[in-house]
């Protein structure tokens, strides 16, 4: 995409700056695999006290992360709770069924966020005709949910649920570090509850490439073995987790800057009006959600325009957004989006209209 395009399809698709480049051009590498890459154990090093665990695992991706610590904690025909929208159920392509053979039990929930009163109910009583309840995953924040935050207190009533029954919590972090900085806690605020943590390093971050896995030193043993087997295995991988170091340095405490950002996005395109036919009023033209994070979710069904319609409309005036179901799409704040680039987004929504 050019500097003259406002990419707001996930933040996702940040680029490196100058100075994380230099830093990855800089770094002393070595074979992964073996495991001597200086770079990629300082990282996970780093990760590892950031998230309070005693060791982490660097791997390629998110969805590598999430599938390692499930295949790691569970057995094939384990059981695994989880919200009926997360990440690691619909957008990583089945692969808690086709990797580790565990059975999804999901929980439909307003906000993605899981209780311990919804939790109870579906763990499985010790019956051999039954899946074996194994693992809950809780997302934060909540991608689908519009960039939902777990409350403190909620993961750690959540925690003791599942501690009390002998349960493993596992975290999707991916945004975690979005969490804190909204809340103003400390990642250890939250992974001192649960049993294993990830990190991606590539969306609000900025970094080209990369999650880390964090928990025990046994477990992170067995995802190193797991990681091999599903080929994450990298070779001179410290020029690209040099990126991640730079990313924890430098990069955290600006997200505020994007939930800034994502705020102002929602207001201006929620004050976006319409004349209905017949009507002298003007009625909002989208029903646009408070943006705990940077995600925003806009509605678009009194619009009057079609999702597909609507995108279309959009990156005609440079600016993309994603579909995020039959009446909504998703735009995402990152630090290669600016006050003008915002701005412009705004300008756009109202534009398509005219």
């Amino acid at each position: 995409m050019t500097d003259s395009i406002v990419d707001l399809r996930s933040d996702t698709v940040t680029r490196p700056s100058l100075a994380m480049r230099e830093a990855m051009l800089a770094a002393p590498v070595g074979d992964d695999v073996f495991g001597d890459d200086p770079t990629v154990i300082a990282l996970q090093e780093k990760a590892a006290g950031l998230l309070g665990k005693p060791a982490a695992l660097y791997v390629p991706s998110g969805t590598m992360a999430n599938q390692v610590a499930i295949r790691a904690w569970t057995q094939p025909g384990d059981e695994m709770i989880v919200d009926e929208r997360a990440h690691c159920v619909n957008n990583e392509a089945a692969a808690i069924a086709a990797l580790s053979g565990v059975q999804v039990r999901v929980v439909r929930t307003d906000d993605g966020i899981l209780s311990p009163d919804c939790i109870k109910p579906l763990i499985r009583p010790p019956d051999h005709h039954y899946a074996r309840t194994r693992i809950v995953s809780i997302e934060n924040t909540h991608n689908r949910a519009g960039g939902t935050i777990y409350p403190v207190e909620t993961v750690r009533g959540v925690a003791w649920e599942t501690k009390s029954r002998g349960l493993i919590l596992h975290m999707d972090g991916a945004r975690l570090m979005n969490a804190c900085v909204a809340l103003g806690v400390k990642p250890t605020d939250y992974t001192k509850y649960v049993d294993s943590t990830t990190l991606c390093l590539s969306k609000a971050l900025g970094c080209p490439v990369g999650s880390v896995i964090a928990g025990s030193r046994d477990f992170i043993d067995r995802c190193h073995r797991f990681r091999k087997m599903f080929g994450g295995g990298m070779r001179q991988a410290g020029i690209l987790a040099a990126a991640g170091i730079y990313a924890l340095d430098n990069n955290v405490e600006r997200l505020a800057d994007d939930h800034r950002r994502a705020k102002r996005l929602a207001d201006g395109i929620g004050a976006i009006t319409v004349k209905r036919k017949g009507s002298r009023a003007k009625h909002p033209a989208y029903n646009v959600a408070e943006p705990p994070t940077n995600i925003v979710i806009v509605n678009i069904a009194e619009s009057g325009l079609r999702v597909a319609e609507l995108l279309t409309k959009l990156r005609e005036k440079g600016v993309l957004v994603v579909p995020f179901g039959p009446d909504t799409v998703r735009a995402v704040t990152h630090l290669d989006v600016d006050d003008d680039g915002i701005g412009r987004a705004i300008e756009a929504f109202a534009a398509v209209l005219r």
